[in-house]
């Protein structure tokens, strides 16, 4: 488990590097060591007065961009945004096989509710796609229940398939949050954030050229 990195700070909101590995928040087994904490005891340290809170969620084997807003008002009228369906998420998966399609979506319930993914394929391996995904909707884990339900899981997925199944070993699901795109709540100013590949996905690729 890597240590996070801010991207972006000002008066309002905070865009984080979250490491593959740490939880945003804890479980109910009241883990400490939260990308959450950390951030606050940072603030802490200097002296800034207001709290970070999480906009949105990514699980803990995600690596990449999450955004937190510096105090509970910042916060609703960010989650607002997400509710509308005004942030664009754009993440970069590894899947098992090849795709039928270079491009498309996935339009498949999850909990009983409508959850669409669209794809676009980056490049194709012997034995794994590389994924460009942009969720539409954001239900808890979508991506990888989607991709499970085409016949394609992630490469390293565990929870919604069996790693055992396949050749291709990975230490996570191999997902990462590479881009987001929104409206900053106060300033009004459209914001593009984007953040490069991890080491384990990188090396992941390096070594099967």
């Amino acid at each position: 488990m890597g240590n996070f990195r801010i991207i972006h700070e000002d008066d309002s909101i905070m865009v984080v590097d979250k490491p593959a590995g740490m939880l945003v928040i804890p479980t109910p087994k009241g883990e400490t060591h939260t990308l959450t904490s950390l951030l606050n005891r940072e603030l802490d340290a200097r002296d800034v007065e207001t709290n970070a809170h999480p906009c949105h969620r990514i699980d803990r084997e995600t690596s990449g961009l999450i955004i937190y807003a510096k105090g509970k008002k910042t916060q609703q009228a960010m989650m607002e945004e997400f509710r509308h369906h005004r942030v664009k998420k754009t993440y970069l998966a590894f899947v098992h096989g090849r795709l039928g399609r270079k491009s498309g979506s996935i339009d498949r319930p999850v909990e009983g509710k409508r959850s669409v993914t669209k794809y676009r394929v980056i490049e194709e391996r012997r034995d794994f796609t590389v994924v460009e995904v942009e969720p539409v909707t954001g239900r808890t884990n979508q991506i990888r229940i989607h991709f499970r339900a085409i016949g394609h899981p992630l490469v390293g997925e565990r929870k919604f398939a069996f790693a055992k199944d396949y050749k291709l070993k990975f230490r996570r699901a191999a997902l990462h949050s590479q881009r987001i795109e929104f409206v900053h709540p106060v300033t009004k100013k459209p914001l593009v954030f984007i953040t490069q590949i991890p080491e384990d996905m990188a090396a992941f690729i390096e070594e099967r050229r």
